[in-house]
């Protein structure tokens, strides 16, 4: 038992390695493609969630100055 699953585990293996090696999983045209189909309220959807991304971090950001303004070490 132990002998057959260890065969397949080294076919398996063996496979993988085969298709990475020879570009199976390379994949030439993905992102012309999604330029190229996108339309324009994914891209404007892009966008907002960009501009929320940035806001986020700049209020986190802010946050972290004002705790470190108001720190009073313990008495």
């Amino acid at each position: 038992m132990i002998g057959i699953s260890t065969l397949l585990g080294a076919t398996g293996l063996a496979a993988l390695l085969w298709g990475v090696k020879t570009g199976q999983f390379d994949d030439q045209s993905k992102f012309i493609d999604a330029a190229r189909y996108d339309n324009e309220e994914d891209l404007r959807d892009a966008v907002m969630m960009d501009e929320k991304k940035k806001a986020r971090q700049k209020k986190k950001a802010e946050e972290s100055e004002k705790k470190k303004k108001n720190y009073m070490p313990a008495d």
